[in-house]
């Protein structure tokens, strides 16, 4: 569609079981700031209808419009159908800008919407912003994460980007703010997808990789040994968490090239990393430094990884890891009792048998 003719700015979010998935708030006070430099409103797309609690958080954090998508095909998330349904409403309503998250659900219908009208996508963007054209600015890392790439769509509307989970802060909320919440019933007619979902399998931490990992814990030489570095297995286990290492324990072979962090080995951004053992040199920082929360252990209190750290233990890894170890899976499996004490199940059978 032409850049004349269009107008506001979407924004399309996840959830589940009537709540919001994760970034979806986060994306939304992206949205809002966008609509803001364009001048613009923000309207926020869900599939189906969400609790009242939750539609008002969309507003305190910047919706103007909440759009409740209802297709009797969309009892359950099929991405052609959802795809499908979502392009035939943009190209109605015509907005500027849409924007989703950088999930693999996100990302998979941004890209089935974008080849749908015929308009360019910029995925795993870092940030968004506006220019003095009125162009939205795209930027997404290269290279590993050691370069960024700048996009704008200057010709095609609407301009649709993906932004990473990782990179999305959670703006403050402005109590007082209200939505309105518009139904919408589109006359799309969708033949029964080719994919159906008969499951879900979440994926082992030890295979997955480091990139999409929410828990990532690294060690360094600080273990001494191969046999001392099997403590980062045991720790990673109790938490879901996935293995990672500099570049020295690779090079001795304690673990696979794939688990590199680094300049030479992979960019991450995990919600927690957890560095046992490392010195923070650079080259090893480079590739962890945006994590959402550090926690590093070291024996050496003035260690370069500190700095950076949001909590710092200074201590022997040889001892804090598996005391650190014990003690959560001790606290894991007190609340695994716990939950199961008090679930309802329960109360139900003893209160029959009394």
């Amino acid at each position: 569609m032409s850049t004349g003719t269009a107008k506001g700015v979407w924004v399309l979010i996840e959830q589940e079981n009537g709540k919001l998935r994760d970034g979806s708030l986060e994306l939304v006070g992206e949205g809002r700031k966008v609509a803001d430099k364009l001048n613009e409103g923000l309207t926020v797309v869900v599939q189906g209808n969400i609790a009242e609690e939750q539609m008002g958080l969309l507003a305190q954090h910047g919706a103007e419009r909440v759009l409740c998508v209802e297709h009797p095909a969309l009892d359950q998330y099929y991405v052609e159908v959802y795809s499908q349904v979502l392009s035939d409403a943009i190209e109605e309503q015509a907005p500027s800008v849409v924007l989703a998250v950088g999930s693999i659900n996100g990302t998979d219908l941004a890209c089935r919407i974008a080849a749908r009208l015929g308009t360019g996508l910029v995925t795993s963007c870092d940030r968004v912003d506006v220019d003095t054209e009125g162009n939205l600015v795209q930027v997404k890392p290269i290279y590993g994460g050691k370069a960024a790439a700048t996009c704008i769509c200057p010709a095609d509307r609407p301009q649709m980007a993906t932004v990473n989970l990782d990179a999305l802060e959670l703006k403050s909320p402005v109590t007082g703010r209200t939505a309105e919440v518009e139904k919408y019933k589109p006359d799309t007619k969708t033949e029964k997808p080719s994919i159906q979902n008969v499951g879900f399998i979440k994926g082992d931490p030890k295979a997955i990789d480091l990139t999409e990992a929410d828990i990532v814990v690294a060690g360094g030489m600080g273990f001494s040994t191969q046999e001392n570095f099997k403590m980062i297995n045991e720790l990673a286990d109790v938490i879901g968490g996935s293995v990672a290492a500099t570049r020295r324990v690779v090079d001795e072979e304690w673990t696979t090239l794939s688990r590199q962090i680094g300049l030479t080995g992979k960019t991450v951004r995990p919600k927690l990393y957890i560095a046992c053992g490392i010195s923070g040199a650079i080259q090893h920082t480079m590739g962890m430094k945006d994590s959402k929360l550090i926690v590093a252990i070291n024996t050496d209190r003035n260690a370069l990884i500190f700095k950076i750290a949001d909590v710092s233990v200074v201590g022997d890894v040889m001892q804090v890891v598996p005391e650190l170890t014990a003690q959560l899976r001790e606290a894991m499996a007190q609340g695994t009792k716990s939950s199961t004490d008090d679930s309802p199940e329960t109360v139900s059978d003893a209160e029959s048998q009394s």
